[in-house]
């Protein structure tokens, strides 16, 4: 059988946008890393059911930045790029689709706006609300310039949650139908954690949240009746001795909720962690992405496998999960993607 992938990248060197790639999961072997479309560093994607992709796009006109979302329907087998949404300024860091509700929520790390549009009959965009973080900052060097919303997604009761990098805050909103924002509560974290990106536990009440200037991940519970995020523990995704520098990225649950996966760029390595039954976590491996830079990862539809991308050396690596333990298996290496940043379920 064979799964495919979308794979979002930077285009500052080799790349010339997304890239899709196969895994033939009976062998296991990576596949046939193809272009599929043009993107200015088109980071994160966001799969709609209705089989359109909304990509983060940046472009270059008249030494101007712009930056947005470009939409591509992948219906059929060429995509094609049905609208572009650009603003002054730089791309969002993230891309997110409410099907419910039918909008799209970005996070922009830049210019430290989360950005609502809805989504018409044709797949296209109009803009129906914004929020620009103006809280104050945290003291990590990467903070001093600014809040840097990184993450703006749906919890399991559908409201928006969004991290922000530079306040060290997680802030909580409800979405009406119309794609409007109204304030629900807000998280304060230590210091210089630095909130990346966060997942759920709905059983447990619980979420975990990564923090990428730490190297951290806390977990939290989430009373969603009150609206309210509380920290119950942190723990460090990199070794005791390790003074280089580090930026924890990506974080995933699996399905059954025992195991949670953080990637590591400078220690380049995954991290995994099993979870207890009040969701503090245990350290149960750490292995090397076998590249360099590892900003995502994801696994096959069963959760058996795991391919993560590493950016600055532009090559994937697949591993084989063991479901009892969670821990990974090493498959295969050195697969050639360009400048890998997002992997996505096609």
């Amino acid at each position: 059988m064979t799964e495919e992938f979308y794979i979002g990248t930077y285009t500052k060197r080799i790349s010339r946008g997304i890239y899709r790639v196969s895994v033939d999961t009976a062998t296991p072997k990576l596949m046939d890393c193809e272009w599929l479309a043009s993107a200015g560093s088109p980071t994160y994607i966001a799969k709609a059911k209705a089989q359109r992709l909304y990509v983060i796009n940046k472009k270059e006109t008249d030494g101007t930045t712009h930056g947005g979302l470009i939409i591509y329907d992948v219906s059929e087998e060429k995509p094609r790029a049905i609208q572009q949404v650009l603003d002054n300024g730089s791309s969002p860091a993230y891309v997110a689709v409410d099907e419910a509700r039918q909008l799209v929520f970005t996070a922009n790390y830049h210019t430290a706006a989360v950005t609502v549009y809805a989504i018409a009959a044709d797949g296209t965009l109009t803009l129906t609300d914004k929020v620009i973080d103006q809280d104050p900052v945290g003291p990590a060097p990467e903070q001093a310039d600014g809040p840097h919303p990184h993450f703006a997604d749906l919890t399991p009761d559908k409201r928006l949650v969004v991290c922000d990098l530079g306040s060290d805050k997680v802030y909580l909103y409800d979405v009406s139908d119309e794609g409007k924002l109204s304030a629900v509560s807000q998280l304060d974290l230590p210091a210089g954690y630095g909130p990346r990106h966060i997942v759920f536990d709905d059983k447990k009440h619980v979420a975990y949240l990564v923090g990428e200037l730490s190297s951290n991940v806390a977990t939290l519970s989430y009373d969603a009746a009150a609206g309210k995020f509380a920290v119950k523990e942190i723990t460090s995704t990199i070794p005791e001795d390790w003074t280089a520098h580090n930026g924890a990225a990506a974080i995933r649950l699996s399905a059954d909720g025992r195991f949670v996966y953080v990637s590591n760029r400078g220690n380049n390595s995954l991290a995994v962690f099993a979870t207890a039954e009040d969701g503090s976590l245990t350290l149960v491996q750490r292995i090397s992405t076998e590249g360099d830079f590892p900003r995502d990862f994801n696994w096959t539809a069963d959760q058996s496998l795991v391919l993560v991308v590493n950016q600055n050396s532009d090559n994937a690596t697949l591993y084989q999960r063991d479901a009892q333990s969670g821990k990974l298996t090493l498959v295969q290496k050195d697969f050639m993607v360009p400048e890998g940043v997002s992997v996505l379920p096609a």
